[in-house]
């Protein structure tokens, strides 16, 4: 008599569910090739669960993944029908700050978006985002755009560097965002860049 008990399976950084019916890590052409679509699965609940990971990058501490996407055959379906090839799942673009990961808030990026809006704010220190110290008490206004670290010119505040720093880094959003479709478009402008 067959056993219909499902088999009961490791849950994924404690909390997925992997109901693959095929294997996810098979063999090709003698060397193990993951499957994409597990991949993304995988790193997502990655970055919210896994403490060492945390540990690495904080700022995903308290992310969560809604309960639907805790069952990668429902996150699979969903990415299926994204352009997701050479792209990135973001999480807070589309609506900035969010934590957590799910099908309204998520969409794939490339690369260079995924980074436009990186804060870096781990080795910032105390100053602003896009401001150091610079001689003579100025303060210098930065910002990476198109691959390069842009100069934006000294200043003699604080304050002073670090709007210029947000105008320059609209600026060079602006110019991505007309380039991209909906609703990434729409995201892109509409973001605000905080100090």
């Amino acid at each position: 008599m067959k056993n219909n008990t499902p088999k009961k399976t490791k849950l994924v950084y404690g909390v997925g569910i992997n109901d693959a019916d095929y294997a996810i890590c098979p063999t090709v052409n003698g060397r193990q090739v993951m499957c994409p679509f597990y991949r993304a699965w995988a790193n997502m609940l990655r970055r919210c669960y896994s403490k060492a990971f945390h540990k690495a990058r904080p700022t995903y501490a308290g992310c969560t993944v809604t309960s639907e996407w805790l069952i990668f055959s429902k996150f699979k379906l969903w990415m299926n029908k994204q352009e997701w090839q050479a792209k990135q799942l973001d999480k807070d673009i589309l609506f900035q700050n969010n934590r957590v990961y799910g099908p309204l808030a998520c969409v794939f990026v490339s690369a260079e978006i995924n980074t436009l809006l990186n804060e870096y704010s781990n080795g910032r220190g105390i100053n602003p985002r896009g401001v150091s110290l610079f001689v003579n008490g100025r303060y210098q206004a930065q910002c990476g755009a198109y691959g390069k670290n842009r100069h934006i010119g000294y200043y003699g505040t604080q304050e002073e560097a670090s709007e210029a720093y947000k105008k320059f880094k609209y600026k060079h959003i602006s110019e991505v965002a007309n380039q991209q479709s909906e609703p990434l478009r729409t995201a892109l402008l509409n973001y605000v860049i905080e100090g």
